[in-house]
């Protein structure tokens, strides 16, 4: 098939309201933009919000994974609001609400999110952690310093024999700590069962009822890549407010969407944890979970269940996007599955190459007949999701205009445009911190993400803000040339498509940029490949403007990146400082006068 009938084949429809913008131009050269819609009516809870949806329809699957069997099994609706409302009552009887609540150290469950819920119902805090720091650590030490700075009373394990380690660590600190578990026991372990078998009385009614926008419904802590996680309070407004803005773009406000989603991301990240998981009861959907995630032989999995349940929308990380497309170009009956009802795909976190997205919009046409829309929403643990790509395109790399609710300021700052948001959706600061925050917010209350932002066309912002890196990732060459990080790392990606899977760009205070790659599986250890790659990056380097844009040197690396170690998160994003700081050897190897056989000259 030729580009031109890729380009020409129908887009499917996006369901939401003309893209419109309240614009306002400041002498200091800041930009801020709204949108003139209003957000949506939304419960004052999550749990008020379950609530509602469970008596809509008691009947409907609200959380599914494989029994088994290896049919997929869950509670429904009415189901999980009798268990969440037991362990609430369970909760209150234990006098947890206003204490340092409940700790999930484990990954995502049926028991986990009834867990979760009554938290909500019952106005206890609920903090899940990166398995990562329990689970794969070898020193405990980010476990340690979020317990301290939390100081749960429970802590909650799916297994207390593949928690053992964690739980005695956490017992060191805290003698009289108490564990439940959903699988297994041992001495102090509550089974998990005890939570859900009483029933509920007039205290959790009267407890949801003292709920109010400002109440903590979490903790959720940062991906600590320029230090120790922070902790950032989640309040139910800060969440509710989320539901509402995106619900005010819908051009239908009875459409609800998804009907049911398929996600691997955990919960203990906004995307999975506040977005997908909310916005699931806010659809009334059925979430089913996935066992699989795009690592290694475990995407199997997640293809598995794609093409088994032909998904309407499907959100993941980058990288998820960039397996897929290799699988599918092997499978063309897969990719009629997954193309068959899907409405658009959904990226975040991190940039998504366009050739990968070209790659999945060709599949797409061959299969069904139409391109799919690639959307993304942008915000951090700190301000929830706050713009979104609302409109139908197949280009990537927008962060999208503000949610309703939300207001966007584009800041200079030195010669980029700094991303700022106010809203009811942003935190007031992180835990144990001064509020407000100085650091962390400007002189007129906007939070600062530190991410830079690039207009695609100054006099028409209607054609796209473009994500151009974090500020505190780009650096000056010994030249005092700056690099911009992100841009750069994007656009080497997509030239070395589909051979380089990710990269880290290195040269700070150095003489020229250089890289850090992994590539795919087919291409490490094939000379010929190798070969192959260098040449698409010697036309990358020939095609660019100066020294900030050539990347003069690679080291393809043989292991990947480590998520004990901190240099990629649970869902699959690259951490550039840690990955920098772990594996400095390899960086010098980049820059000695005579690199070793190992080391690419690709300029």
């Amino acid at each position: 098939m030729e580009d031109e009938d890729v380009a020409n084949a129908p887009m499917a429809e996006m369901p939401y309201r003309p893209l419109a913008l309240d614009i306002e131009h400041r002498d200091d050269g800041s930009i801020l933009l709204r949108t003139p819609y209003a957000p949506a009516d939304v419960p004052p809870s999550i749990g008020h919000l379950f609530e509602a949806r469970a008596a809509e329809h008691p009947g409907r699957p609200f959380l599914a994974r494989r029994g088994p069997n290896g049919a997929w099994q869950g509670p429904t609706y009415g189901h999980m609001r009798r268990s969440a409302r037991s362990a609430a009552q369970w909760l209150i009887d234990q006098d947890m609400p206003g204490t340092g609540g409940v700790m999930v150290l484990s990954g995502n469950s049926i028991e986990h999110a009834t867990l979760m819920l009554a938290c909500y119902y019952s106005s206890t805090v609920c903090t899940a952690l990166s398995q990562a720091f329990s689970a794969m650590s070898s020193d405990f030490a980010r476990l340690r310093h979020c317990f301290l700075t939390i100081r749960p009373r429970l802590v909650f394990v799916q297994s207390a024999a593949a928690f053992e380690g964690a739980i005695r660590e956490l017992r060191s600190l805290d003698p009289d700590l108490e564990v439940i578990s959903a699988e297994g026991g041992g001495p102090g372990i509550i089974p998990f069962a005890a939570l859900v078998e009483g029933a509920a009385d007039a205290g959790v009614d009267a407890a949801l009822a003292s709920i109010g926008g400002d109440t903590v419904a979490k903790y959720m802590f940062t991906s600590g890549s320029t230090g120790m996680p922070k902790a950032v309070p989640q309040t139910h407004k800060m969440m509710t407010a989320t539901l509402a803005g995106y619900a005010g773009l819908l051009a239908d406000p009875a459409e609800r969407i998804p009907p049911f989603a398929l996600d691997w991301m955990p919960w203990s990240h906004l995307s999975a944890g506040n977005l997908t998981f909310n916005q699931n009861i806010w659809a009334g959907g059925t979430l089913h979970l996935d066992e699989g995630r795009p690592v290694g032989d475990a995407f199997a999995t997640t293809l598995r269940n794609l093409v088994e349940l032909r998904p309407v929308t499907m959100g993941s990380a980058p990288i998820a996007f960039e397996m897929l497309a290799s699988a599918l170009e092997r499978d063309p009956e897969a990719a009629k599955a997954v193309f068959s009802r899907l409405r658009w795909m959904a990226y975040g976190g991190a940039a998504l190459s366009q050739s990968v997205a070209d790659r999945l919009q060709r599949l797409a046409v061959v299969a069904v007949g139409r391109r799919i829309p690639f959307v993304t929403s942008y915000g951090s643990t700190e301000v929830q999701a706050v713009t979104t790509v609302s409109w139908a395109t197949d280009k990537v790399g927008f962060i999208g205009f503000p949610i309703p609710g939300v207001t966007l300021k584009l800041a200079p700052v030195a010669d980029k445009l700094e991303v700022r948001i106010m809203g009811p959706s942003v935190m007031t600061g992180y835990l144990g911190r001064a509020q407000p925050d100085r650091e962390a917010f400007d002189e007129e209350g906007f939070y600062r993400l530190g991410d830079a932002a690039r207009l695609l066309d100054a006099a028409d912002l209607r054609q796209g803000i473009v994500f151009d890196g974090r500020i505190s990732e780009d650096f000056k060459l010994s030249s005092g040339t700056w690099v911009s990080v992100g841009p750069l790392r994007t656009a080497m990606i997509a030239a070395g498509s589909p051979d380089i899977i990710d990269a880290a760009v290195t040269g700070g205070d150095r003489p020229f940029v250089g890289a850090l790659l992994w590539v795919t599986p087919e291409v490490a250890g094939d000379a010929a490949r190798i070969a192959a790659l260098c040449e698409k990056l010697k036309l990358f380097n020939h095609r660019q403007g100066g020294s900030s844009r050539r990347v003069q040197r690679v080291l393809i690396q043989s292991d990947p990146p480590s998520v004990p170690a901190g240099e990629i998160t649970e869902k699959g994003y690259l951490n550039q400082r840690a990955i920098l700081a772990n594996r400095a050897a390899d960086v010098e190897r980049l820059y000695t006068a005579e690199p070793d056989v190992d080391v690419l000259i690709v300029d």
